[in-house]
């Protein structure tokens, strides 16, 4: 049971760690600013999800599996909200959406 507990945390942990990198690497090879922020808040909600999952597998049934649970429900909260906070902030300042067959280019920062 044990070898079987610590191969589902390592894939959640190795998941999430991908998932986190692919993520950076969204923001630094997106287009525009709501792109961009559509590729960090997905993966990052994910990417750091699985990782406390797999944290979760590796403590056992403890108050460290307790904490890294709040911690995950605070993060599956906050990360889209914060995510959509900037998005109509963005929207409110003027910046628009880089819309398919556009000439100008990037509309945003």
């Amino acid at each position: 049971m044990d070898l079987a507990l610590d191969i589902l945390s390592w894939i959640c942990l190795v998941t999430g760690s991908i998932f986190a990198i692919i993520g950076g690497i969204g923001l630094l090879r997106l287009p525009d600013v709501f792109a961009r922020m559509h590729g960090g808040g997905i993966t990052d909600t994910l990417g750091a999800g699985l990782i406390l999952i797999g944290l979760m597998f590796q403590a056992g049934l403890s108050l460290i599996t307790v904490k890294l649970l709040m911690v995950l429900l605070f993060l599956l909260v906050t990360s889209p909200t914060a995510t959509h906070a900037v998005a109509r902030s963005a929207l409110s300042h003027g910046v628009r959406p880089r819309v398919a067959g556009e000439e100008d280019g990037p509309s945003s920062l």
